[in-house]
């Protein structure tokens, strides 16, 4: 502060990083510190959701893993189609994210970085299920079912046993899929809640306000 003329000017420096994000941010992050320290419900069920694809992803992909069939009619294994394989590597990477969110989520350390970084990569991750349980589970639909335009006869009558290890590895892949469809909109409301979006353009790092004159003569 210093006085010049006939008035008083106060100057106050913001950085431009604070001048990006706005004064909002500073004062979500110092809400969601005091609140990070207290356990609730949102937190809690968020971790539950994220530890709960672990044992999903693992089971179907150990079944999928596992999974091959040798009889008269021949052999048959997940390695011979690549949605299979597809499978096998989304409910990989399904599983390693979910253990590494897990223990990030346990420990409450909220800033606008974190939630951007989550609000990606559970959307990523959800696409990635997607496609794969979807891809896999038309490979399934053909064997169970053939097709009669292009002479495809069923293959699940031969191989039954890989159809139904196939099928239960699909249907434990959308169980976790679903987990991370609402892990998306836990992630999408943190973030947009509590957040507003970064300003597009800032100003000068020194902004000036002119306080009227105390003393005039």
């Amino acid at each position: 502060m210093m006085e010049k003329g006939t008035g008083i000017v106060v100057t106050t420096t913001r950085s431009p990083m604070q001048l990006m994000m706005g004064p909002s941010v500073a004062t979500a992050t110092g809400d969601q510190e005091q609140e990070g320290n207290k356990p609730t419900f949102l937190r809690t069920a968020e971790t539950f959701l994220r530890l709960l694809p672990i044992g999903l992803c693992v089971t179907a992909l150990v079944l999928m893993l596992k999974n091959s069939e040798e009889n008269d009619n021949g052999s048959v294994s997940y390695t011979d189609l690549g949605a299979f394989r597809y499978l096998v590597h989304a409910n990989g990477i399904c599983a390693g994210y979910s253990l590494l969110s897990a223990v990030l989520v346990a420990v409450p350390r909220p800033t606008i970085s974190r939630a951007w970084t989550f609000f990606f990569l559970d959307q990523a991750l959800t696409y990635i299920v997607l496609s794969a349980g979807a891809s896999s589970m038309e490979v399934v639909f053909l064997a169970e079912n053939g097709d009669t335009a292009t002479v495809w006869s069923s293959a699940c009558g031969s191989f039954g046993q890989f159809c139904h290890k196939v099928t239960a590895s699909v249907a434990i892949t959308f169980v976790a899929l679903v987990c991370y469809v609402i892990l998306s909109l836990i992630s999408s409301y943190k973030l947009f809640s509590k957040y507003d979006v970064p300003a597009s353009s800032t100003s000068d790092a020194t902004e000036t306000h002119h306080i009227a004159p105390a003393f005039r003569g």
